[in-house]
């Protein structure tokens, strides 16, 4: 039974991705977020203002469904179409552009560099330091309000 055919009330006992599913698998083609949403609204017999009010959230449902991939056109598709060899092949093609010799050259750098965790620094007690702190003056809230 298509989208189109079945019950007002079975389709409103369905999630808006769930719609979106059965949508998809029926048009056999990707659609975009306001076509996918108005077929919903006009399938659910919802009121236009629900279209403005509630597409952030429609594609914000979509993007974190694992059901479903945005394509570089903007439309979206059932994720099950797509092999994921593409998707692995276009990650490690991305991993690879983004390391340059600079990089290489700063990362070879970085572990030849010992940690040099020596203790050089004077920890003995530093007498001007309690000079500094003689005319430190601490005010509670109290004492803080009658000053303004």
């Amino acid at each position: 039974m298509t989208v189109d055919k079945m019950k007002k009330e079975d389709l409103e006992l369905l999630s808006n991705k769930d719609i979106t599913n059965l949508i998809l698998e029926e048009s056999k083609k990707p659609l975009n977020t306001a076509d996918l949403f108005k077929k919903i609204i006009k399938l659910l017999d919802l009121p236009d203002e629900t279209f403005e009010n509630k597409i952030g959230d429609f594609y914000t449902s979509l993007s974190t469904d694992k059901r479903f991939v945005l394509l570089e056109n903007g439309c979206w598709d059932l994720r099950n179409r797509y092999t994921s060899d593409k998707v692995i092949k276009t990650a490690i093609e991305e991993d690879d552009d983004e390391i340059d010799e600079n990089e290489e050259d700063s990362i070879t750098e970085d572990d030849n560099m010992e940690d040099d965790y020596s203790d050089n620094d004077d920890d003995s007690y530093n007498s001007d330091s309690e000079d500094d702190l003689k005319d430190l003056v601490i005010l509670d809230e109290d004492e803080m309000e009658l000053e303004e």
